[in-house]
């Protein structure tokens, strides 16, 4: 099997081969290649060590040499090598303790996590496959290097990294990893928010969120989402529902575009729900004032998971105006997107277009002309250049201080009361109508 390695990945490989050294293109980089994918990174190992890497490359980073990891620098790219190594005691469920280097390539392929990543290639030797991760590749199987419960307890996080693979290449996961899995799911809890964060996020943006019920099933949402698993237990008794509340999510995330904040959006918009649960005399579940909660929800779990600010704040926004319906005029909308925030939008109807595709078909074609119509009617505010915050008001704070008005509380309460006026009336947005306006206001004061 041939694989068309870059030119500083082969440059890199070749130095280490004619100073002595052996050197492969190793992990993920081979396994997309195989696949025909475009590798995110090309990782390099080597029976070089740490201080002989640094010795054949004039630029290197020291990224992890305790752990035999060097930067190799050419030109502004940086290729991670490795030195062989075997793994000592894990003690912290993620961890070596201490890393033994080795000749002996096969001893390095041993500690990887899964067959598909467990493979090597050069152009000298071709493809290194020791546990079949060809014919797993071939299969469409997520399955451990050697014995799964000894992979998951070395590392936790490779939990969550099958699942994560399954759902960014479609597989399904070998029947011993998944019992490994259901059986150590616990040990999640040792792994950092972050790097659970990350994998979070790769499962969503994949061409598979659907995955998120494989994350259930296994218990491992019922360590790092257990909100998710309230959600999954929760039904839906009313006609425009057919899923649980878990399972309507599940189908939501299906209808958006693979991109964070949406799916994540999508992931949370409902997570409220089954705290807000109530049942009328007809049996019909309802969910008041959801959206709100579930917002202020959503932003103490993306900050447990450590989520950036900017995210938490547009997941928040969207999840509390997904539900927001103003009736379609001018004015309502503008409204709208004052309350809801300029951030919420136009994200606003990808999300609500989601919500109601993974509902019944009650009203369906209703709710998405609803939407289409709310967006064609934003839009039309949007290129009229109505106002929509202070800062668009044809008049500021300095044009009220040059008429002669104090700097002082009182000045923002006529800019605000001005901006409620232009909101209604966007024809009014114009400095000699809101300057005249704003000495009325204080006339009358």
């Amino acid at each position: 099997m041939k694989i068309d390695l870059p030119d500083k990945v082969s440059h890199i490989i070749d130095t280490f081969i004619q100073a002595g050294y052996e050197a492969y293109a190793v992990g993920g980089c081979v396994r997309d290649s195989i696949l025909g994918r475009t590798p995110e990174d090309w990782d390099i190992t080597t029976s070089a060590e740490p201080m002989e890497i640094k010795a054949l490359f004039p630029r290197t980073i020291d990224t992890g040499i305790a752990h035999g990891t060097v930067t190799v620098m050419l030109g502004k790219e940086g290729f991670e090598v490795t030195t062989y190594r075997i793994d000592g005691k894990y003690e912290d469920a993620r961890h070596p303790r201490e890393v033994t280097f080795t000749p002996n390539l096969l001893e390095d392929l041993k500690r990887r996590d899964f067959t598909i990543n467990a493979m090597a290639y050069n152009d000298r030797n071709g493809l290194v496959d020791a546990f079949d991760g060809i014919g797993d590749l071939n299969r469409k199987i997520i399955r451990c290097v050697g014995d799964a419960m000894k992979r998951f307890t070395e590392d936790a996080l490779r939990m969550m990294r099958a699942v994560r693979f399954a759902a960014q290449l479609g597989f399904s996961i070998d029947s011993d990893t998944i019992q490994a899995i259901c059986m150590l799911a616990s040990s999640l809890k040792y792994i950092s928010a972050e790097r659970i964060q990350t994998e979070l996020v790769k499962l969503l943006v994949s061409d598979h969120p659907e995955e998120m019920r494989t994350l259930y099933d296994t218990g491992l949402t019922g360590i790092m989402l257990p909100e998710f698993d309230v959600m999954m237990q929760t039904a839906q008794n009313n006609a425009h529902h057919i899923y649980t509340v878990g399972e309507h999510t599940i189908e939501s995330l299906l209808h958006v575009e693979k991109e964070k904040v949406l799916r994540l959006t999508m992931l949370l918009h409902d997570v409220a729900k089954p705290s807000c649960q109530t049942t009328g005399e007809d049996g019909f579940h309802h969910f008041y004032d959801h959206q709100r909660r579930g917002s202020e929800m959503a932003e103490g779990i993306l900050r447990r998971l450590k989520f950036d600010n900017d995210t938490t704040e547009r997941v928040c926004r969207l999840i509390a105006g997904h539900d927001d319906n103003p009736p379609i005029t001018e004015r309502n909308v503008r409204r709208a997107v004052v309350r809801l925030g300029r951030k919420a939008y136009p994200d606003l109807f990808a999300v609500k277009r989601a919500d109601v595709l993974a509902q019944s078909a009650y009203k369906r074609a209703e709710k998405l002309k609803y939407i289409e119509e709310y967006e064609e009617c934003y839009h039309r505010i949007i290129e009229k250049e109505q106002c929509l915050s202070l800062k668009d008001l044809a008049v500021k704070g300095a044009d009220l201080i040059a008429e002669g008005m104090k700097p002082g509380p009182e000045l923002g309460q006529v800019l605000q009361e001005l901006f409620e006026l232009v909101l209604d009336n966007p024809e009014k947005n114009t400095k000699e109508y809101l300057l005249m306006k704003s000495k009325e206001m204080i006339n009358c004061r």
